[in-house]
């Protein structure tokens, strides 16, 4: 029926100045303005690369979850979203295992769920199936003629305990580990290492111009590292 895909990574920033930097850094298309996402307190700016996406979300409200993360953890990487091939069985899945699904929606063009970061570890999980699969509504309607070549090609986590926290994810998204920690998608790798914190930290990205992205972030000021930059907590590793 279809594999796993890394459809979609979500960075949590203090001002949306953050989404006008990294769109100047990537040289990305103009991004979609989600007005949906006011019922979670937030603000956002999603852009296209190929057929995946690069959010940014700002908190609107004291009350946002999205705030509460800022105030605990800084800024940095938020949410990861997957598109499944049946979400019922994920759903199913999810429940089995005792994960809240704190956010359920079921339109004609995608159903989606978040799972609770408590529950399943390092970040929000979003499993999503897409009508038809090629399509994407979180990008809005005009993703296709906006987007830019490239693509997500995987992303890292960090924890205490990289072992359980791969298996957390692989057992409630259904997917395979191609090692201990190692989460494999037909985009790339999400891979788990070991850290002090448990979070989403680096976002990994294939651009036509590598040298070109690296030269902009670090005429941002950007803390440059030997595979990529740091914006707002994420580590955008560039190839």
């Amino acid at each position: 029926m279809g594999q796993l895909r890394l459809r979609q990574l979500v960075i949590a920033a203090n001002q949306i100045e953050t989404a006008d930097q990294l769109q100047r850094i990537l040289a990305l298309g103009k991004p979609f303005v989600d007005i949906g996402v006011g019922a979670f307190g937030l603000t956002n700016a999603v852009y296209a690369i190929g057929d995946q996406f690069l959010e940014v979300v700002v908190p609107t409200t004291q009350d946002a979850p999205a705030r509460r993360f800022l105030d605990r953890n800084g800024q940095g990487g938020y949410m990861a979203i997957f598109q499944v091939p049946d979400i019922q069985a994920t759903r199913n899945r999810v429940d089995g295992m005792s994960m809240r699904r704190v956010w359920n929606a079921d339109f004609q063009e995608i159903a989606a769920s978040h799972i609770h970061p408590a529950d399943i570890g390092g970040a929000i999980v979003s499993f999503d199936q897409p009508s038809p699969p090629e399509s994407w509504k979180w990008g809005g309607p005009d993703w296709n003629e906006t987007a830019i070549a490239g693509a997500l090609t995987g992303a890292t986590l960090t924890s205490p305990n990289p072992e359980a926290l791969a298996t957390r994810w692989a057992e409630a998204l259904d997917g395979d580990l191609s090692d201990d920690t190692t989460l494999s998608t037909s985009d790339g790798p999400v891979v788990f290492e070991n850290g002090d914190k448990t979070e989403l930290q680096a976002f990994h990205l294939r651009l036509d111009d590598p040298e070109d992205v690296l030269s902009a972030a670090n005429d941002e000021g950007c803390v440059m590292s030997e595979q990529g930059f740091w914006l707002a907590g994420v580590h955008f590793v560039v190839n």
